[in-house]
């Protein structure tokens, strides 16, 4: 008997089977899945973020896919502003809801809150921008490293964004980034049961080829080739789309741009796992819709 409204959290690497296990636990406990994937908020990255198709939800209400244009920013505060009302409205109504996403950052915004860091300096955001513009993330990650180590060997280093606003913050403070972050506690208003997804690295690398594949088919290059005009945008210095960039641009031939989209997205899971087992309160589950459900059925 549930007697605390409760938040399953749903995490694992790309390609792991978070979707399923997600709508498999809000179909069968008659409830919502709030999305953190911070990729599939974009409506027009469909095929490139491995957006559910309609049919893959099994008629289970998800919130926060595919509701932004390209042109627009979200941070992980302003996905905690707006997922909060629903999280509130969904466990009064049901008790349970169910928090999906490849994104800590905003897993964490949700169920964490966010550090006090200093706000944005937008001179020198943007003179960091400039440099991202003219010579790419290369240099600014070479000075976040030398800066910050800590934060260099953590950070996402396709995701211009977050490279720049860690570089931002040291060179504003004068101090690392990592200095200024802290562990704050899970809120203590609902239950919290966390659910990673694991498999072996083998089969894990196997779907991520097979996705990517998949994602050829489904007609990424023509979806990547449409965007072009929004290339220079936050959400698409993203894997999937920088690489065919690079071949449009005459740089990569598609055989080899393809081969870098799995190669990065391999790279990207194994980021994911280290985000994930640096919190004990993870339970590592093969994505299995029995077992996920007897698990949280055993929590709850």
């Amino acid at each position: 008997m549930i007697t605390k409204g409760t938040l399953v959290v749903i995490g694992g690497p790309t390609a792991s089977g978070k979707t399923h296990a997600a709508a498999t636990l809000g179909e069968h406990f008659g409830t919502e899945v709030i999305s953190a994937d911070s990729r599939q908020f974009y409506g027009a990255m469909r095929i490139g973020t491995a957006r559910p198709l309609e049919e893959e939800l099994l008629g289970v209400k998800h919130h926060f896919l595919g509701h932004l244009l390209v042109e627009d920013t979200w941070s992980a505060g302003t996905f905690a502003r707006a997922a909060e009302p629903v999280l509130q409205r969904v466990l009064a109504e049901r008790g349970i809801v169910i928090l999906v996403g490849g994104s800590g950052l905003y897993i964490d915004a949700l169920i964490k809150g966010l550090d006090p860091l200093p706000a944005g300096d937008p001179v020198l955001r943007e003179r960091l921008q400039e440099r991202f513009k003219k010579d790419g993330l290369g240099p600014l990650l070479a000075e976040l490293q030398q800066l910050d180590p800590q934060s260099h060997t953590r950070i996402d280093r396709h995701n211009p964004h977050r490279v720049i606003r860690a570089l931002e913050i040291c060179l504003a403070t004068g101090r690392p980034y990592s200095e200024q972050r802290t562990t704050p506690r899970d809120r203590d208003d609902i239950r919290i049961v966390r659910i990673a997804m694991d498999l072996p690295r083998t089969d894990l690398y196997a779907r991520i080829e097979a996705r990517v594949d998949q994602m050829i088919t489904d007609g990424l290059v023509d979806e990547a080739r449409s965007l072009l005009p929004y290339r220079h945008h936050n959400a698409l210095h993203t894997v999937g789309y920088t690489e065919l960039f690079a071949h449009f641009d005459g740089k990569l031939d598609l055989i080899s741009a393809v081969a870098l989209i799995k190669q990065h997205t391999r790279n990207y899971a194994k980021r994911q796992m280290t985000w994930l087992r640096r919190d004990a309160s993870w339970t590592f589950i093969p994505p299995e819709p029995k077992s996920v459900i007897a698990h949280v059925q055993s929590q709850v």
